[in-house]
């Protein structure tokens, strides 16, 4: 299983965004200089945030981003579903792929748990969870 850089850039997008004090938002060009993510492709990604309804304009057209409800409330698996359809590690039972072992197969358990617990740490891992944990790190760099 990989994580595209959809999702990937979109987390460090949000952690950005969740982050800033500015009670405008930050611009879009902001997040692209600062998490070096290029510009035309960071468009891609906050019109999914932004049609996924994890981000709003703060004040119009030309403004900046900010969260769409509290960085506590989004959870990384928010930010997975905004770009990915349901999570499903293995092809056995996703809406598009029914497989016809699935009710003798001996290690469908083994997968369905994995695929389970994964999603089950994205939903509660939050944005405010992971700016808590940057900010330990930052401490700790700070401190030696």
């Amino acid at each position: 299983m990989k994580i595209n850089t959809k999702v990937h850039y979109g987390l460090r997008a949000m952690i950005v965004i969740a982050s800033e004090l500015n009670t405008t938002g930050i611009l879009q060009k902001d997040i692209a200089k600062l998490q070096e993510i290029p510009l035309n492709y960071l468009d891609i990604i906050i019109s999914g945030l932004r049609n996924s309804g994890l981000i709003v304009n703060y004040g119009g057209k030309s403004s900046g981003y900010i969260l769409a409800k509290k960085a506590d409330q989004i959870s990384v698996y928010d930010i997975y579903r905004a770009f990915e359809p349901e999570l499903e590690i293995v092809n056995c039972n996703c809406p598009t792929n029914i497989c016809k072992r699935i009710d003798i197969c001996p290690a469908k358990d083994f997968w369905f748990d994995l695929n389970s617990q994964i999603k089950s740490m994205m939903k509660e891992s939050t944005i405010a969870m992971l700016i808590r944990q940057n900010e330990k790190k930052v401490i700790v760099k700070n401190s030696n």
